[in-house]
């Protein structure tokens, strides 16, 4: 059954409309942008939620690198399987997740994910404290200028070993974006 809007309506899943503080978040449209492998479509941001969580959609080309090995300060990050396979280096363990499952990526821990199959991959992903879905938006605007980029994993008090790419790629058998 599809939604029904505060009348008792159906509701167009093309758009979001909002229902006595609640909302509609169409499975496709909105802002996205796509890194070269690793997609994200912005799907709640925190000023809807008092800062407490955001969520991200990440598609995952097949066997593309997330993102270098990383550590956030500030932030938690819960990622459900939507389809395909996700691979996590969490600490020292190596963690593979189907759909259905979650994986848990706690702040002050160094990780790094991908797509450790050959048909795409995609997650939600829940970021609590929610602003880091910014990260995200920023990063796309400067996407190329790597100087800029560190200067957002700064803000971001997120630190990331770009030394850490190589390595990744042959162990895991995965690609990753020339920045």
């Amino acid at each position: 059954m599809g939604a029904l809007g505060s009348k008792g309506s159906p509701v167009d899943a093309g758009h979001e409309e909002t229902l006595m503080g609640a909302r509609i978040v169409p499975p496709v449209g909105g802002e996205s942008f796509d890194f070269g492998g690793l997609g994200v479509n912005w799907k709640v941001d925190g000023v809807d939620t008092g800062e407490r969580f955001s969520i991200v959609h990440h598609p995952m080309a097949p066997r593309a690198l997330a993102a270098p090995l990383h550590y956030h300060h500030n932030e938690d990050e819960f990622s459900y399987v939507l389809k395909g396979t996700l691979g996590a280096l969490l600490g020292d363990d190596v963690v593979t997740a189907g759909p259905g499952t979650w994986v848990f990526k706690p702040r002050e821990q160094w990780h790094t994910f991908w797509n450790a199959g050959d048909t795409p991959c995609e997650i939600i992903e829940i970021i609590s404290p929610a602003g880091f879905e910014n990260f995200f938006r920023e990063v796309a605007a400067a996407w190329g200028d790597v100087a800029k980029f560190q200067e957002i994993n700064q803000k971001y008090a997120l630190d990331m070993d770009f030394d850490s790419v190589p390595m990744l790629c042959e162990r895991f058998n995965v690609t990753f974006p020339q920045l």
